[in-house]
């Protein structure tokens, strides 16, 4: 191979600017500032002019992570047997929720321990169920049911799914 480039041929020359004519020219990049006016800005200091800083915010209290890790990698190796699985694809979140508390009522009242809830992972991997999970399981009409949760392992559902501990009964 040599280090020549080929010369395009009129027909690729002819695509060339057809495809070029329908993008959008990008703007030029501003030329550099003059270090003579960057050494006359100072920053101000905190001292003179501090400003008030927003309030931290306080995370929700969320669901915590399974109480011993040791169900995780068990439900991760296949040793522990999943009761369940609940896919919310199509759900909104008001139904998506109401799914869940019944899902998670039911599964409670079978005896299982372990269930998966798949939420998909949203157009940005960041969709609208996977961030209210933990909300959800952290409300006060599930909490009392689960002992935590742990994202899913691939041949689960990945990012786009969870494992649910549920606690046992005590009837």
């Amino acid at each position: 191979m040599s280090g020549r480039k080929r010369e395009l041929t009129a027909d690729e020359k002819q695509l060339w600017r057809r495809v070029a004519s329908g993008l959008k020219r990008r703007r030029r990049a501003l030329p550099e500032p003059d270090a003579a006016l960057i050494a006359e800005h100072k920053p101000r200091s905190r001292a003179q002019n501090p400003s008030p800083s927003p309030a931290p915010r306080t995370p929700a209290k969320l669901a915590p992570p399974p109480a011993e890790r040791g169900a995780e990698k068990r439900v991760r190796r296949g040793k522990l047997e999943i009761g369940a699985t609940l896919d919310l694809h199509g759900h909104t979140q008001v139904t998506g929720q109401a799914a869940l508390e019944r899902f998670l009522a039911a599964a409670s009242a079978r005896g299982d321990s372990t269930v998966i809830v798949v939420t998909g992972v949203g157009r940005a991997g960041e969709g609208v169920l996977k961030r209210r999970l933990p909300e959800w399981l952290a409300s006060p009409s599930v909490r009392p049911m689960i002992s935590g949760f742990a994202q899913a392992h691939q041949r689960h559902g990945g990012a786009g799914a969870y494992y649910v501990f549920i606690k046992r009964s005590r009837t």
